[in-house]
């Protein structure tokens, strides 16, 4: 069973001007005040306070036409909908409280309030009703009035909040038809000339629209009308879009009294991962991304996100990941005034699998893979996760093609390939440098070279390994190249190639070094 909260903020784009500006700025809200937007004609009014609505201002009412009615009392200001969305986003990421599915509005439902879905997560709060008068009061301590309704579906939620006459309420499933039936039609969000167009055939309630012959409204009006209707009372379904993915494993803790400190809030981290840790045994699966969200009592809120290079259960693991990451935060904790809310939700899973092998050697490749994750891990939350990168094979033989630079967020990208008994340096030079050779035989090994202005004898030389070009990627020749190991007196290993078959691709073959062995 669906409950969703519709959560309307009246006058939003009002609040919001006046939050912003603080008690300092040049609007007073005891005077009429609106909000404006440019149209064909003039600035038309947006939005209005309730000074300005005791005066007959209106939404849509022309700006001139509002200053004569107002005289000099009247405050204008343009409609900031850039900075309206912004606001309206942190409110819902705060929201996130109540649950992790929330949808802020956009402009087809008025762009001033958000659905929470909240299935399945009501009893954490001691009901429906209790869940929506905490949701009001803390509300109402930022200074927003808010109207709420619950409901099985989005569309009867938010007709209800907007039209309903007992608010706040918790409409009881299978009581859409009885419950929107009384509701005026522009409770279905319907567009203006589809509205307009009802009204003026004598439609003015949702009851009238409802045992109506369907045919003759499919045949006189746009889709629009139908499919409003039957998002309403749950017989076609409406897709929310949700501020971030709802997660499938989910945790959090409220406090009485904030917390404050990195100590308190890693053990909390801590004590959620195991609270989970059922649930991740049952599916056999282990946590690969997270989110930790704190929620402070001023109603901001800091996420933070961890990837990890292998999936785990270890809550004392991910406690200290979360550790290195806040002790890597430039700005610190940001506690404020404290946080009252922790949460936690999972944002990645992946199946931990039970690795078996010869006995000589499975035990000592698990442990390499997971101490490899685990520097990883430490890595990425000590510099970032973009400052730690690795090689990642890619199907070619051609040295500088045969490895690419990734973000390090998985080992597996690291894992030895077919080619790996091959010798290959440790270092390779971005572009192979132009080398002078003397070797005893045009197509044998050489025994002296100068690179970079400096001679080196040849002491012990291993190779060739000859590498064809890949003439299926290109229609242009390249040459043959011979690689050869080699050492020098002092010990120094160098990766050289002679490009070209002597006497067959070229009578003058030119060496390169292409990078060293430690």
């Amino acid at each position: 069973m669906r409950r969703i909260v519709s959560v309307w903020l009246p006058r939003w784009p009002v609040l919001r001007f006046l939050t912003a500006q603080g008690p300092s700025g040049d609007i007073a809200p005891d005077r009429p005040f609106v909000l404006t937007i440019e149209a064909s004609g003039g600035p038309r009014i947006a939005a209005t306070n309730p000074a300005a609505e005791k005066l007959g201002l209106f939404a849509g009412q022309g700006l001139s036409d509002a200053r004569a009615k107002a005289g000099g009392l009247l405050q204008a200001r343009l409609l900031e909908a850039d900075k309206d969305a912004q606001a309206l986003r942190r409110l819902a990421l705060w929201a996130t409280r109540y649950a992790p599915a929330v949808s802020p509005w956009g402009s087809e439902n008025g762009g001033d309030g958000f659905f929470l879905d909240i299935t399945g997560a009501a009893h954490l709060f001691g009901g429906e009703d209790a869940l929506l008068e905490d949701l009001i009061t803390r509300l109402g301590k930022f200074h927003l009035s808010a109207r709420c309704a619950i409901a099985g579906t989005p569309g009867a939620a938010w007709a209800l909040s907007h039209h309903g006459a007992a608010l706040p309420l918790s409409l009881a499933e299978g009581r859409e038809k009885e419950a929107l039936s009384p509701l005026p039609i522009r409770a279905l969000r319907l567009g203006p000339e589809t509205h307009e167009a009802l009204h003026r055939l004598g439609f003015k309630r949702i009851g009238m629209l409802i045992d109506a012959p369907r045919a003759a409204f499919a045949a006189r009006f746009e889709k629009e009308l139908l499919i409003r209707l039957d998002q309403a009372f749950g017989l076609r379904p409406e897709a929310l879009h949700y501020i971030a993915p709802p997660p499938v494993y989910h945790a959090q803790r409220s406090f009485l009294d904030p917390i404050f400190t990195q100590e308190i809030v890693v053990a909390t981290a801590r004590k959620l991962v195991a609270r989970l840790v059922p649930a991740l045994e049952r599916d056999g699966v282990g946590i690969r991304a997270l989110r930790l969200g704190l929620y402070r009592v001023d109603g901001e809120m800091r996420q933070l996100d961890l990837g990890l290079a292998a999936p785990t259960r270890d809550p004392a693991y991910i406690a200290r990941l979360i550790t290195l990451k806040l002790d890597g935060q430039t700005r610190g904790l940001e506690a404020g005034f404290g946080f009252d809310c922790v949460s936690l939700s999972v944002t990645a899973a992946e199946t931990i699998h039970s690795e078996q092998g010869d006995l000589a050697s499975s035990g000592d490749h698990q442990e390499d893979a997971q101490n490899h994750a685990r520097l990883l891990d430490a890595l990425r939350q000590r510099l970032g996760a973009d400052s730690v990168r690795q090689l990642k094979p890619v199907e070619s033989h051609i040295p500088e093609r045969a490895e690419i630079l990734v973000k390090a967020d998985s080992v597996k990208a690291a894992w030895p390939t077919a080619d790996a008994d091959r010798s290959r340096p440790t270092l390779l030079l971005p572009q192979a440098e132009r080398a002078d050779v003397i070797a005893l035989i045009p197509d044998g090994p050489p025994r002296q070279f100068r690179w970079r202005g400096k001679f080196h004898s040849v002491a012990a030389a291993q190779g060739p390994e000859r590498i064809a070009p890949e003439w299926w990627r290109s229609s242009v020749f390249a040459p043959t190249r011979d690689y050869y190991c080699l050492e020098n007196d002092a010990g120094q290993r160098f990766w050289l190639y002679r490009e070209g078959l002597y006497g067959r691709e070229t009578d003058a073959p030119r060496w390169f070094v292409h990078g060293f062995f430690a």
